[in-house]
């Protein structure tokens, strides 16, 4: 038991607060020292649609979300406010606003990662005389010194999942934006940075590592917000905040707020906090996030991979002066391309579904292509179609449920060669967790592709998890890294097929003629909705 001088003057057991803000719930946790959960809440966020492709969420409201599910944590739990020894935050990633430096007061709605207002703007960049030539350039610099940064800088494309230009948009249509750059009193940020500003009332406007790669807008490399970008789209560098580690004492939430007065010690984006929650501290160690869509990361060390296939380099963490950097792929359609089939009414209730699968013996020629947001790394292809292909007379929905959920596990397989193609680093564990972890289905076929095993914690909330690690490390609930992983508890190991029968860890040669047949209908669905 980990106690301390209380607050209230008495020797008390002590815990780390933990919230979560995803894009669909806000989670808040109270951790012991073993790592088990005493006390959770959780709140609803709801999303705001005011037009076609716009997608939003009220600050306000998401704050008052935040103090609510805090304060419920702790009475769950059955302990005080003066017991938490640190807060660690965890936030959706490139959701942003701004607002007033001295007011506090928000210029408009959070715009969401998923928003989708700035994609003419992209599409024109991206066909720019301007890329053409930084391309060229870029080209040309690649064949001269065969660095592979310049060779990925001559194919990249901007994206709407980056901020870039969603603020773009935003210093275009809104005029209270420019007049607070103008007077040096707008400040931009991330869920985060937004909500660090409120606990401290005004006192901290900043952001950690791990954020700031996920934005688009910084320099990996360079570690810094990138002055080149900034300069190319007309962004003011004044209005971003201060980047600080990922296991920094970033302040103390205002007494006014939650009656007592608590250190922030962590802020995490989320897939690199499930990421730390996971412990893949070794390079080599994987994790996979099965949520509304699929994020594969893998531990590059102390070094940004470069990739030419759409792998995205991100700072997983930065504590003390050890930089830890990731290799992310995604694949954006993996919890919606279920929840259709739910709503399709092909099954009541998501937990059937793996029992559904494994009740035929194949999927009877039907394939799914899960891409109603097109496709992601490797393929890269934004005009591509979700389809069922191959349907017969004799297609039940067990044979749709199956093909649904095989296209999960077909994309994991795609994402996982791309990762081993383009990092050249021997895979040392895989991790996974989200919602979609719990179909065994899903798990034992990724296993069986990957000819590797996959281990499924019994914790499944990681985001939450990795944030309270970071925030008692810093102030010494848990002592090493070690010590983490030694909390750690498997719910259930899926082992490839061939090795729970005696034989060698390899890719299953069974699935071979399906996967063959699924690429296929994926190149018919290709290139589908007109530029």
């Amino acid at each position: 038991m980990f106690t301390t001088m209380g607050r209230n003057g008495l020797n008390k057991e002590s815990f780390i607060l933990s919230v979560d803000v995803g894009t669909t719930s806000i989670r808040c946790h109270v951790y012991d020292k073993e790592a088990r959960v005493r006390g959770s809440c959780t709140s609803k966020v709801v999303p705001l649609y005011p037009a076609v492709g716009h997608v939003e969420m009220d600050p306000d409201a998401l704050w008052r979300g935040f103090i609510t599910v805090v304060k419920g944590a702790v009475q769950d739990a059955g302990v005080q406010m003066c017991q938490m020894e640190a807060l660690g935050i965890s936030t959706q990633r490139a959701t942003f606003t701004t607002w007033d430096r001295k007011t506090g007061v928000p210029f408009h709605n959070f715009i969401s990662w998923q928003d989708q207002r700035a994609a003419d703007l992209v599409k024109s960049w991206n066909r720019s005389c301007t890329m053409k030539i930084i391309h060229g350039v870029m080209k040309v610099a690649y064949f001269l010194t065969r660095h592979k940064r310049s060779l990925a800088a001559s194919l990249i494309v901007f994206s709407t999942q980056h901020v870039t230009f969603r603020l773009v948009w935003v210093l275009a249509h809104c005029k209270q934006v420019r007049q607070a750059i103008e007077e040096g009193n707008c400040c931009f940020g991330t869920i985060d940075t937004w909500l660090l500003f409120k606990l401290t009332k005004g006192r901290v406007h900043a952001t950690d590592y791990s954020n700031a790669s996920s934005t688009g807008i910084f320099d990996s490399y360079q570690m810094c917000w990138s002055g080149f970008l900034c300069s190319l789209v007309s962004l003011p560098l004044s209005i971003f905040p201060h980047v600080e580690n990922t296991g920094h004492n970033f302040g103390s939430t205002d007494p006014s707020i939650l009656g007592v007065s608590i250190p922030i010690m962590s802020v995490m984006a989320d897939q690199q906090a499930a990421m730390f929650g996971e412990c893949c501290f070794d390079v080599g160690d994987v994790k996979i996030t099965m949520g509304t869509g699929t994020f594969m990361d893998i531990n590059t060390g102390s070094k940004p991979h470069t990739s030419v296939a759409g792998l995205y380099p991100l700072v997983g963490w930065k504590i003390g002066s050890d930089v830890v950097y990731l290799a992310e792929g995604n694949a954006a359609d993996t919890g919606t391309a279920i929840k259709w089939a739910q709503e399709l009414e092909l099954f009541s209730n998501v937990g059937e579904t793996s029992d559904m699968a494994y009740s035929v013996s194949d999927s009877d020629g039907v394939c799914f292509v899960p891409s109603f947001s097109g496709l992601q790394a490797p393929l890269n292809d934004p005009r591509a179609c979700a389809s069922l292909m191959g349907l017969k007379p004799s297609t039940t929905k067990s044979h749709l449920v199956r093909s649904i959920l095989e296209s999960v596990a077909f994309r994991n397989k795609q994402l996982y060669e791309t990762m081993l193609r383009e990092t050249h680093i021997p895979i040392t564990k895989i991790r996974v967790d989200g919602g979609v972890s719990s179909n065994d289905f899903v798990l034992q076929l990724t296993a069986d592709l990957f000819g590797r095993k996959l281990v499924r914690p019994q914790h499944r909330e990681m985001s939450s998890l990795g944030a309270a690690f970071v925030a008692g490390l810093g102030v010494g609930f848990w002592s090493t890294r070690e010590e983490l992983k030694k909390l750690q508890s498997p719910d259930k190991v899926f082992l490839p097929k061939d090795v729970a029968t005696g034989g060698s860890a390899s890719p299953s040669q069974e699935y071979i003629p399906v996967l063959q047949s699924w690429e296929r209908a994926l190149r018919r669905s290709m290139n589908w909705y007109k530029p």
